[in-house]
């Protein structure tokens, strides 16, 4: 009976003894693949993180220059903006100077027009007067052909001046004229010309501010999938975390759990080799041997604390001694000690 539960006991310590380290190995083996893929993961997300973070400040410094631009675009439409003033106010006043020189040129025009019928009026009444005269006996023909001349002369002089000093007014106001009506032709094409400008920063301006609209979009999302990434990475690490300290406790207690199988085995194991004594030394006595009786103690020590088992017995004079050390449960100690005392036969 003895040796059919011995016989059970090793069955089931190396049955234990190899299914556990199995449990265990795969165990740990499932956690180093977590472990693994973990850090694969991580250091996936790190890479993304810094090509996220790469694009961010690549679209921060994008951004920086399309303000940049963009200031001193409104700092360009300012000074042009003042330009198109200036420009506008000459215009204005050149205008003003046009139509000023327009009315002066009327004026004269109908001034030298005024002077010229006021001469030929003066001609013609002085040739009335002068033809009332005829009837005096003096020498009028030659008086009124001399004043004729004079007067024709004069009027020829002052006609001559008159036209001389009005082709010359002329001329200047012509050419001034023409000098403003170039200057003003040139405020014009200058005036095209900013209009121009301005709508083409006005056109720029607009697609800067879409740009930017579309860079502060890109940032934000790839601020959040970085954050949703870095979220998902904490989660998955607790987890592990978490696991992997499920998997030491689980670990510790399978341990313990198989320290106290290895102590009950090492228990029963002194338990069979003691009744083994035992009937090994009842054998011995029945045969004759003369061996005495025999004391057996077992003493099991655990840290302090200690207790004593004993057997009584007959057997030889033998001695055995087994021990076992262990992880969490503690040093174990197990002895068994053997005093036996011979009778001699009578001498013959």
């Amino acid at each position: 009976m003895l040796e059919t539960k011995w016989a059970l006991l090793q069955e089931q310590k190396s049955t234990k003894g190899n299914r556990l380290p199995r449990i265990f190995e795969t165990q740990i083996a499932g956690l180093r693949q977590q472990l693994e893929a973990l850090q694969l993961d991580g250091g996936r997300l790190e890479v993304e993180l810094r090509s996220v973070q790469d694009v961010v400040e690549d679209f921060k410094n994008k951004y920086e220059e399309e303000i940049n631009r963009r200031t001193a675009a409104e700092n360009e439409f300012v000074l042009l903006k003042k330009d198109v003033d200036a420009a506008y106010m000459n215009k204005v006043e050149l205008e003003a100077k046009v139509d000023s020189l327009n009315d002066e040129i009327s004026f004269l025009k109908t001034l030298n027009e005024t002077e010229l019928a006021e001469l030929q009026s003066q001609i013609s009444d002085t040739s009335v007067v002068l033809s009332m005269d005829n009837s005096r006996s003096l020498d009028l023909d030659g008086i009124i052909a001399d004043v004729k001349a004079q007067y024709e002369e004069m009027a020829n002089h002052s006609r001559a001046e008159a036209e001389a000093w009005y082709q010359t007014k002329f001329e200047t106001l012509q050419a001034q004229a023409g000098k403003h009506g170039d200057d003003l032709r040139n405020t014009r094409n200058e005036i095209s010309e900013m209009n121009r400008n301005i709508q083409r920063l006005q056109a720029e301006i607009d697609n800067m501010k879409n740009q930017r609209a579309k860079l502060e979009a890109s940032i934000a999302e790839a601020e959040e999938r970085g954050e949703l990434a870095l979220k998902d990475a904490h989660a998955k690490q607790e987890e592990l975390e978490v696991a992997l300290q499920q998997a030491k406790q689980d670990m510790a207690r399978q341990l313990r759990e198989c320290q106290e199988l290895m102590n009950v085995k090492l228990a029963l194991d002194i338990e069979i080799a003691t009744y083994r004594k035992l009937l090994e030394g009842e054998e011995s006595r029945l045969s004759g041997d003369g061996m005495g009786p025999v004391n057996i103690s077992v003493v099991n020590s655990t840290g302090s604390s200690g207790s004593r088992l004993i057997f009584g017995g007959t057997m030889g004079s033998n001695a055995l001694s087994f021990s076992s050390s262990g992880g969490p449960a503690g040093l174990k100690a197990y002895s068994i000690r053997t005093t036996s005392t011979t009778h001699r036969g009578p001498h013959n």
